[in-house]
């Protein structure tokens, strides 16, 4: 795992270098396309880009949890939260890249 983090900096520079907007102009669009995704859930509609992912909302109920120390019972009260499923493609190149990065390590350390 690479450890980085992508950031709205570093998606508006790949906009600004593949795109050829300013960068003023890239950062703002990037904002916008945020601004419109998280408005759209807050609305309570599911985001789905296509060949990358759906974002939903979704009520769950009341339930019993468990203090994993004490073992008390705890009611965990009713909510929404925000979901993300990969798409079947983003999950296909994630395992490409996974293995591919497993093939180069094996070869390079039987090269050693």
């Amino acid at each position: 795992m690479s450890g980085k983090t992508v950031t709205r900096a570093d998606l508006a520079e790949s906009v600004f270098r593949k795109v050829g907007l300013s960068r003023t102009e890239s950062a703002e669009l990037v904002e916008t396309v945020i601004d419109e995704i998280c408005n759209a859930i807050v609305r309570g509609e599911s985001v789905k880009l296509s060949s990358f992912a759906t974002f939903q909302v979704r009520d769950k109920n009341e339930r019993i949890g468990r203090n994993p120390k004490t073992g008390e019972e705890v009611p965990i009260s009713p909510r929404r939260v925000m979901t993300f499923k990969a798409s079947n493609v983003l999950k296909q190149r994630v395992l490409k890249a996974h293995t591919a990065r497993k093939t180069k390590q094996k070869v390079q350390s039987s090269a050693s």
